[in-house]
């Protein structure tokens, strides 16, 4: 019998100790995606390249063998205030500390040392993959009109995949999500202008290495980051705003939405330093726009960057 490409199921659990298993469970760990890819060998190729009296190829070994998960989310709650969504391993494993106000909020914010790290189940139709030691990157896509996701490029340890049976999933902690338009978001301001708002992103653009060597244990590494993005506004009179002198200041200021209305699905995500870029112009249904990228640094440390579930 053929394998079915639709029929494929990720599972993630945070590790209590680094690299070690914590045996996620299709009940408790199952993760609700739109888009799920594998690299299930991702490694640096080394050629022999001998001298010999003849033409043709060279043997190639594999080095540093490693697995590359992608993965895209709907961004969106758990459905209740105060638990932190089916999703949040991931996050965690992307340089995130998580604190759970007990039926009011989660919120995540950078981290400098202790990362968390997680173990991903990968089945394919029958075919598991675990990785272990598994750490990455995100990022958040918002467009009117379309569903705000949050994605995530994790790295881990390759373990030999095994003929299994695909889990039995049970999904929760992810509620429906929201359209991104008026009604739905709310509370957008960047650099105390409360515009009109068309799109938004950010990019945590982490560094992620892998290392093996010897003496040593396979790990995933995250060294650092450095937070970017972009949001495209319709353009206000320089007199309501002057975006042009903003960005050619060294002033860093707002940057910040509220996405959902009800409570356990509202997610605010804030960029409170915000660097302005180059300000461009934009079209967007005959009207005026500026596109304007942004980065985000931190004032007194591990704070450029805030998502709160309430």
């Amino acid at each position: 019998m053929p394998k079915l490409y639709r029929k494929r199921t990720i599972l993630a659990k945070t590790e209590s100790t680094v690299g070690t298993d914590p045996t996620p469970t299709g009940a408790a760990n199952a993760i609700k995606v739109r888009e799920l890819t594998i690299e299930p060998i991702q490694s640096d190729e080394v050629t022999r390249d001998l001298v010999r009296g003849y033409l043709g190829n060279f043997e190639t070994l594999l080095a540093n063998t490693r697995v590359q998960i992608t993965a895209e989310c709907e961004l969106a709650g758990s459905g209740a205030a105060g638990t932190a969504p089916r999703y949040s391993p991931l996050l965690k494993s992307c340089g995130f500390s998580e604190t759970v106000a007990s039926g009011t909020s989660v919120t995540y914010v950078p981290v400098s040392a202790a990362m968390s790290s997680c173990t991903i189940y990968y089945n394919t139709d029958g075919i598991l993959h675990k990785i272990t030691n598994c750490r990455g990157t995100m990022s958040i896509a918002c467009e009117t009109g379309a569903i705000p996701t949050i994605s995530f490029t994790m790295t881990g340890v390759f373990n030999a995949p095994t003929d299994t049976a695909a889990p039995s999933t049970t999904y929760a902690q992810q509620a429906d999500p929201l359209i991104f338009k008026q009604g739905n978001t709310s509370g957008f301001q960047i650099h105390g202008h409360s515009g009109v708002l068309q799109s938004w992103s950010l990019d945590m653009n982490n560094e992620v290495v892998y290392r093996e060597l010897v003496g040593g244990t396979k790990t995933v590494e995250l060294l650092d980051r450095a937070p970017s993005g972009s949001l495209s506004i319709e353009a206000p009179t320089l007199a309501t705003k002057n975006f042009f002198t903003a960005a050619t200041g060294s002033a860093t200021g707002t940057n910040t939405f509220l996405h959902g209305t009800t409570a356990g699905n509202k997610v605010q995500v804030s960029c409170p330093q915000s660097d302005l870029g180059a300000v461009t112009y934009g079209d967007n249904d005959g009207v005026v726009m500026l596109e304007i990228p942004y980065t985000a640094v931190p004032s007194s440390g591990n704070d450029e960057v805030s998502i709160v579930y309430t």
